[in-house]
């Protein structure tokens, strides 16, 4: 029936479970709203002061200040200026959760993602796959994103085609072509 689970006296099963089902929920919800450039949805995955760590996926370390973005509205600002105008598909995968009392929780989830940035800019796709390290926290009766680190083990990109100047593609096709020759 619904005991208390050895780990968590203030939690049965059924409500740990539970609330597992709502952190993946919440997951699913920023990965949604990232995707369909929801930033009000977005920001709304968060805690208040929630705070972002893009360090590692910066080329940084862990903590640098460069790195960390902190509270909902700066978090979805952020992103939005990162990938405002890129296409987006993001996946998160086989999420570890540990619920650590009844309003705060920990997890792991492996992710991937592709981004295509439109015509003319600087890159042409990413694809990447790594990890989010997470903290959650029940803040009037919803799940909330409270901390959250991205750290990728790969990443392949695609440049695209440089730009070349128009001069350089009327490059004569023979000697001939060449003027005063």
């Amino acid at each position: 029936m619904n005991q208390p689970d050895g780990n968590r006296a203030d939690m049965n099963r059924v409500e740990r479970l539970a609330a597992i089902e709502a952190i993946k929920a919440l997951k699913a919800g920023y990965f949604r709203c990232m995707d369909t450039k929801d930033w009000v949805g977005f920001a709304e995955q968060f805690t208040p002061d929630a705070v972002m760590d893009i360090n590692i996926d910066l080329g940084g370390s862990v903590g640098d200040a460069a790195g960390i973005i902190r509270g909902n509205q700066a978090i979805a600002d952020s992103v939005r200026g990162f990938v405002g105008d890129v296409l987006t598909v993001h996946h998160g995968h086989m999420p570890e959760i540990e619920v650590m009392s009844a309003t705060t929780a920990r997890g792991i989830w492996a992710m991937e993602d592709m981004l295509r940035w439109p015509e003319g800019a600087a890159m042409r796709e990413m694809h990447g796959y790594g990890h989010y390290r997470e903290t959650y926290e029940k803040v009037d009766g919803r799940w909330r994103i409270a901390s959250t680190q991205l750290s990728r083990l790969r990443v392949d990109i695609d440049p695209g085609e440089p730009e070349i100047p128009r001069t350089a593609r009327e490059v004569p096709q023979s000697v001939q072509e060449i003027p005063g020759q």
